[in-house]
Order: structure tokens, then sequence, then C-alpha cells
């Protein structure tokens, strides 16, 4: 059963906040994703030292389930 996840990206100096989340399948498809959102900001973002950025994935009742760094996202 798929359930709704947000996505918020965190770090010193900024924060990109996910307003409407995601619907996934499974826990390893969040992660999945995860890493994706953070390739995409790194990508996309102006910074050049993302070290202490992290993906704050939390569930529709506002719990984390993941927290992943930035620096172990493999490109």
């Amino acid at each position: 059963m798929a359930r709704l996840y947000r996505f918020h990206c965190v770090g010193i100096g900024g924060a990109e906040l996910d307003a409407n989340g995601r619907w996934m399948p499974s826990r390893a498809a969040v992660r999945a994703h995860a890493d994706k959102v953070a390739l995409a900001l790194m990508t996309e973002g102006n910074r050049l030292d993302w070290t202490d950025w992290f993906v704050d994935v939390r569930d529709i009742k506002g719990r984390r389930v993941l927290l992943r760094a930035f620096t172990e996202v493999r490109v």
C-alpha cells in the first residue's frame, strides 16, 4: 500500500520544504526518491558545499522515517 511522504531538504543557511509530498509504495522507494531529490538540488543549486545538508523524509503524521545526508548520495 502506498503512503504519502514529504521530502524536505534542510541544511545550514536554508531549506527546501516539500509541501505536497509524494506517494511511495515502499521504504526502498522512499530511499531511492530521497537520493533523487538530493541529486536534483545539488545539480540545480548554486552551492558548492552540501556537507551539512540532509533529506528529512516525514510521513503524513510528521514522523521522521529517513534522514539521508547529501554526502551519502552517490552520483
